[in-house]
């Protein structure tokens, strides 16, 4: 099986990951500013882990044919 381009699969991450922990540093930050940072970077990572595999595979599937141009 094909393997995507390295440079398109880096950006396509970066365009992923960007939004998802600007949307989790306005939304949740906030309201936990007062734990401890190693916990607030466990409940951010245990966030932003789910979501990045659920919107990377769905990214993944729109730009299809692109990642392997």
């Amino acid at each position: 099986m094909k393997r995507p381009i390295k440079w398109k699969m880096a950006l396509l991450t970066w365009v992923c990951i960007y939004p998802l922990i600007n949307l989790i540093f306005f939304t949740v930050m906030p309201h936990i500013e007062p734990w401890h940072p190693l916990l607030k970077t466990l409940l951010t990572t245990v966030l932003l882990v789910p979501l990045m595999g659920i919107l990377l595979g769905a990214l993944q599937r729109w730009v299809g044919e692109w990642l392997y141009r």
